[in-house]
């Protein structure tokens, strides 16, 4: 099988998005008889980034900036390269090229996290036939949550492939002891550490991490993935627990998982409900394969992988008390810690990229090899739907200009 791969952002970059595309299509890449990835990008970065790669980059005819031209220019021009005639099927998580690519007459499949009948309702009906055209042969939805907006819309369910993400094992390859860590990081080993990583910003939940940490004096929170001055960061100087940490390489940032007594995925409903942001963090998979203890919310898209008392603590979204009492046990019961920390790293074992690299090509084969007609259902609850969902959208458009209607708008 030979896949055209189009990534419609510049690399290299340390976004998620860049980071699960661009691994995802590494390790696919052995499964292929041929592979290439187009992509907008700097004369100079070429040679790079085919090394790192493993794979012949194609520049699209498209400039770096501005973004909405580029987008328009990598979708408008994917179809005039020679590896688009000699591909089998093109690769993307971008809709406009996924929908070029179709009236080109190429075969798609769709790789992407965010549920977006449910973020942009105007696009419904066009996502139902995008996703339903004969060529598009499937969907890899990063999380059951989204493959369920897309089954709602009416796309077919045979098209649709829950594939969760992953993580890099050999990143823990070399464990650093707790106390090492800590030491390395500038933390005295005795004291008990809450850490969270990724971006420190108002649409993760921190706010209610901050006010936990006023409730444990005797835990030191480090927020790591500040860009600088923000709300967060605002909120942080006053109390003298919470350490603002500024982003991090992915050399140093091992360094900071080591030294966690407790990995944190803020417990809130903003990240996926108010913002729309988030669905399942890639930071979760990371977690799980770090060995050390977890506490998250209990939110249906974390949940998925997640399980309570069995390699993570989950406790109710959005509850001061629940945080609070949650990351007590967790650093005050040793063998409590111990236990879902073990449970996590046994069960990160199937959440390797290279594991969903194996479910994304056998899927991706099965698709390309079924040939029966795969009809969609857009009936008077779709229409009624995308009525309803539309005039929302509208109405918060108009008042926030933000593009993205998160569920509880």
């Amino acid at each position: 099988m030979k896949i055209l791969f189009a990534f419609e952002n510049p690399l290299p970059s340390a976004e998620a998005d860049a980071e699960v595309f661009t691994t995802t299509a590494r390790y696919l890449t052995p499964h292929l008889e041929a592979a290439w990835l187009h992509v907008p990008m700097a004369p100079d970065n070429l040679p790079g980034l085919t090394a790192r790669l493993g794979m012949p980059l194609i520049s699209a005819f498209a400039p770096l900036k501005p973004a909405a031209w580029r987008h328009i220019l990598c979708g408008l021009t994917i179809g005039l390269r020679s590896a688009f005639r000699a591909a089998d099927l093109v690769y993307t998580r971008n809709l406009w090229v996924a929908w070029m690519a179709l009236r080109c007459g190429q075969r798609v499949v769709f790789d992407h996290y965010r549920p977006w009948p449910d973020q942009i309702p105007p696009l419904q009906y066009w996502l139902y036939k995008l996703f339903s055209h004969k060529r598009f042969l499937g969907s890899v939805c990063h999380s059951e949550y989204t493959r369920q907006k897309y089954i709602e819309l009416g796309v077919p369910p045979e098209k649709l492939r829950c594939i969760h993400n992953g993580f890099e094992p050999q990143r823990f390859a070399a464990p650093v002891p707790l106390a090492e860590a800590k030491a390395r990081i500038g933390i005295d080993p005795a004291a008990k550490t809450v850490i969270y990583t990724g971006r420190v910003n108002h649409k993760k939940g921190l706010e209610l991490v901050i006010e936990a940490a006023k409730r444990l004096p005797q835990l030191t929170f480090l927020f790591v993935g500040s860009y600088g001055e923000g709300s967060v960061e605002a909120l942080a100087k006053s109390v003298p627990n919470v350490v603002i940490v500024p982003w991090q390489t992915e050399a140093t940032l091992g360094n900071y998982i080591h030294a966690a007594d407790v990995l944190l995925i803020p417990p809130s409903f903003q990240p996926l409900a108010k913002f729309g942001s988030t669905v399942l963090p890639l930071k979760l998979f990371f977690y799980l394969g770090s060995g050390r203890p977890i506490l998250a919310g209990n939110t249906p898209d974390v949940a998925e992988v997640l399980k309570h008392d069995q390699n993570a603590l989950l406790v109710q979204p959005d509850d001061l008390e629940a945080l609070v009492a949650g990351l007590s046990a967790l650093t005050g019961d040793e063998a409590l810690a111990a236990r879902l920390a073990a449970g996590a790293a046994t069960d990160s074992l199937g959440y390797t990229w290279a594991a969903r690299a194996e479910k994304i090509i056998a899927q991706v084969k099965d698709w390309a090899a079924d040939a029966t007609p795969r009809p969609g259902l857009w009936g008077a609850a779709q229409s009624a739907r995308w009525r309803q969902g539309s005039a929302r959208w509208l109405r918060h458009f108009i008042r926030t200009r933000a593009p993205v209607l998160p569920p509880d708008a």
